[in-house]
């Protein structure tokens, strides 16, 4: 199929993954028209092949870790492969999901551009001119230099720079357009809301209370003594040491949203109670899980609701 949206995952978001990969057809009228595939980490040994070795992320050395939260983000870049280089494609982090029909963006007229995305908010957007990859649509055929390995051992090489790649500062900018925000809102979910975005990673919906397990970033252009901190925080206590915990979202619908498609997917055995039993045990889903889908309403049925549901 010349149509594809790939989620790209790994084990500690495969919950999300799921009910992102659900909600893309759930909200299709169009579904028979793409396929919608998982981009795992466990599948591709070279992320492994670097685990613990220092890599360039916005000018300063980390160290990689591939049980980090977002150890997924590289393979972003890998859909043009998969896709052998011809047709379309979508790319969305597994903390994305679909309200609205992605046959829309998946079939819009690209004119000249290789690559439609968002600008970030805030100071990234603003001062960093950073681009939002984390929803891109993309001509894979006219992105034959995106080779997602070779690009990834280039930053262990420290010759390519995680933040440029991950920005879209690698790209020739006359080749990226836009969409509207709508189709990766951030934490926003209203009537216009195509595709809500639980971006703020630590009020995701399905980990409040868990332990953070994702990395801050170390590097604050606007006040450097933050970055400062940060680094010396992570040398006293290690990674995760003095992060605290995730909080509860401050929009209720945004659970509400999340947790009534978790309950499809429940009813639908796509997600089955052994398996959320598992996420919970290894702290990937709260502790809580079961009690929020028992108390969360069941949602509105889409235009073209599957067939389990009508």
């Amino acid at each position: 199929m010349d149509h594809c949206v790939f989620i790209h995952t790994n084990p500690k978001q495969i919950v999300g993954a799921i009910v992102a990969q659900y909600a893309l057809r759930r909200q299709s009228q169009n579904a028979d028209k793409f396929e919608v595939r998982l981009i795992e980490t466990t599948d591709h040994p070279f992320l492994a092949e670097f685990e613990g070795q220092m890599y360039l992320r916005d000018g300063v050395k980390r160290v990689w870790l591939n049980d980090d939260l977002q150890s997924f983000t590289p393979l972003r870049f890998m859909p043009p492969e998969l896709m052998d280089y011809s047709g379309r494609a979508v790319v969305i982090d597994p903390d994305i999901f679909a309200v609205a029909d992605i046959w829309d963006l998946l079939s819009r007229d690209m004119g000249d551009y290789s690559i439609l995305c968002r600008k970030r908010s805030g100071p990234k957007g603003l001062v960093d001119k950073c681009y939002a990859s984390s929803v891109m649509l993309l001509d894979c055929a006219r992105l034959k230099h995106w080779r997602c390995e070779e690009q990834f051992r280039s930053m262990f090489e420290f010759k390519l720079d995680y933040h440029d790649w991950i920005c879209l500062k690698s790209e020739d900018r006359s080749t990226i357009g836009f969409f509207e925000n709508e189709w990766n809102d951030f934490d926003k979910l209203t009537p216009q809301t195509r595709m809500l975005h639980t971006t703020r990673r630590k009020t995701q919906p399905w980990k409040t209370g868990l332990p953070i397990d994702w990395r801050p970033a170390e590097r604050f252009r606007a006040f450097p003594p933050l970055g400062w901190l940060m680094r010396a925080r992570r040398k006293l206590f290690g990674e995760y040491g003095m992060l605290g915990n995730y909080s509860a979202h401050p929009d209720q619908n945004q659970e509400r949203l999340f947790f009534g498609l978790l309950r499809e997917c429940v009813e639908l055995g796509l997600v089955t109670d052994e398996m959320l039993r598992e996420q919970m045990s290894s702290n990937h889903v709260r502790h809580d899980a079961f009690e929020v889908i028992e108390r969360t309403p069941p949602l509105a049925l889409p235009p073209n609701p599957p067939v389990a549901l009508t």
